[in-house]
């Protein structure tokens, strides 16, 4: 099999969460591979603002506010995708929020929150990737940014829900592979699970904590590492970069 560079270059890519940390990093790297970028998130000015500083690359960020707790608003970011820039090859599943809260006092709403964007955004946005991929005879790619988290429970203050919405997110890679593969499709499901690392989506008080101090000290995790991984999907010919 051959790779090439040019594979992706002028495809359409969604990334959720893209108007900070993991999500823009992604955004980032991939119009600078030359993607036409669909940035998915809540902050739209945020979203202008990286558009801004990446105009002049190879490819092209596209902001688009969507809300990943609301059906219609991720409805409407796909409909606006396909009438604007043309079917979906890359689907990055980035959004999800981690929640301050724990199972023995928390609050529900949070437990809420929690799942609507880790899960059942994340399958609202799966299903019409696949949908529009499958519509247009696309071999893409899926690609659910999970976490270690969603393969081994690591007690942080704090944060006792979030594991779980990542294990369903671990599930849920391998029943779309299994159906995936049922219907003889060449889409592609992948699932990276980074260890922790430093963005808006951990709470001040968490990162502050001894528990997580600790992790850090032990362990150390970037957002470059996890983006080497993801290049390395779409240019599995190149080195890893430095």
């Amino acid at each position: 099999m051959v790779f090439s560079l040019d594979r992706w270059v002028g495809k359409v890519a969604i990334v959720t969460g893209a108007s900070s940390g993991i999500g823009a990093s992604i955004a980032e790297e991939l119009v600078e591979r030359g993607l036409k970028v669909a940035a998915f998130a809540r902050r739209k000015v945020l979203l202008e603002v990286l558009a801004k500083n990446l105009s002049g690359k190879k490819g092209q960020l596209f902001p688009v506010k969507v809300d990943l707790t609301k059906e219609e608003d991720i409805l409407n970011g796909f409909k606006w995708v396909k009438e604007t820039l043309g079917p979906v090859h890359i689907l990055i599943n980035n959004a999800g929020i981690t929640g301050n809260t724990t199972i023995s006092y928390g609050d529900s709403e949070i437990w809420k929150q929690i799942f609507q964007v880790n899960v059942i955004g994340l399958s609202i946005a799966t299903r019409e990737a696949v949908r529009d991929m499958r519509a247009n005879n696309v071999d893409g790619h899926i690609i659910h940014i999970n976490s270690i988290l969603g393969h081994q429970v690591i007690y942080i203050p704090s944060l006792s829900v979030y594991p779980s919405s990542k294990y369903a997110v671990t599930a849920l890679a391998e029943t779309l592979r299994l159906e995936l593969n049922s219907l003889k499709s060449k889409i592609k499901i992948t699932s990276i699970s980074p260890g922790l690392v430093k963005t808006e989506g951990l709470a001040n008080e968490i990162l502050q904590s001894e528990g997580f101090k600790q992790i850090i000290k032990e362990k150390k995790f970037s957002i470059r590492l996890m983006l080497q991984k993801l290049l390395f999907m779409f240019y599995p010919h190149l080195l890893m970069f430095r």
